[in-house]
């Protein structure tokens, strides 16, 4: 099957029970989309799709085909203002869960590029940190937010 991820098409044998992160991750190389919990509780597998986030953990990799995935990798590929602002913010500690917080806030600010801090939390609602940086995330998205409306500075 055909696999579009991060703008590139790969064509990979898929079994019909894996996981698109387990596909991400073992199939393609892309170790950036992590399983923690593996039952869709703590946001670490999230990808975009289809302009989404989703939970790739929870996503059976057979139903992704033709679909538009992005990923961590694709994100800081792009040098979107999040990777500078996660980093000069200090939102990981471990750095575990950091993956998926990038992409769902890459998600949200996709679709809202002035959110509030209650839209951030509310996005950010589905990402768990068992180290507790959850207050630099919402310094960041705003950040990076402001960078993308033209009224802030990188680095």
């Amino acid at each position: 099957m055909d696999l579009i991820v991060n703008g590139e098409t790969h064509t990979v044998r898929v079994e019909p029970q894996w996981t698109l992160q387990y596909v991400l991750s073992e199939k393609l190389g892309l170790t950036g989309t992590k399983e923690f919990c593996g039952e869709g509780a703590c946001g670490a597998c999230t990808v975009i799709m289809d302009g989404r986030p989703v939970l790739s953990c929870m996503m059976l990799a057979v139903e992704c085909g033709g679909r538009p995935i992005e990923t961590v990798e694709g994100i800081a590929r792009s040098n979107h203002p999040l990777i500078d602002a996660y980093i000069k913010h200090s939102c990981m500690q471990c750095g575990f869960c950091t993956p998926g917080f990038v992409v769902t806030a890459k998600a949200l600010l996709d679709r809202n590029p002035d959110p509030t801090v209650d839209d951030i939390k509310e996005a950010m609602v589905g990402n768990l940190c068992r180290c507790g940086t959850y207050p630099a995330h919402i310094k960041a998205i705003q950040e990076a937010a402001a960078v993308l409306r033209g009224g802030g500075s990188r680095g």
